[in-house]
């Protein structure tokens, strides 16, 4: 299944207006407590290169996406851009709170973080 995410090119570091191929979602940290996370929604480089297009970091559309994909997940809705600094060159990094990491564990089960 081929997941296309939109940006309408009107964040702080980008301008460009783009479908962008999601290929992965992961956890990139989590709290000792599990009151606090890391999300990274990994795209494809090809549809998006943040050396010519910029960052997606603050996009409305993009989030907008992001929200509507979490809701026809049943994933919490706990979720908000991370600061500009944990934006990577493959992915849009995304604070989780405690809901978004319940119903992530059940879901998919344990929690795994990458590197």
């Amino acid at each position: 299944m081929t997941v296309i995410f939109n940006t309408k090119g009107d964040g702080y570091w980008s301008r460009a207006r783009k479908a962008v191929e999601i290929v992965d979602m992961q956890l990139g940290y989590i709290s000792d407590e599990l009151d606090f996370g890391e999300l990274r929604i990994y795209f494809n480089t090809e549809t998006w290169d943040t050396r010519k297009d910029g960052l997606i970091y603050t996009d409305g559309q993009f989030f907008e996406d992001v929200t509507n994909f979490l809701v026809e997940h049943e994933l919490g809705l706990d979720v908000s851009y991370s600061e500009q600094g944990m934006q990577g060159n493959d992915y849009v990094s995304c604070d989780v709170g405690p809901k978004f990491l319940k119903s992530w564990t059940a879901k998919f089960g344990q929690l795994v973080v990458v590197d």
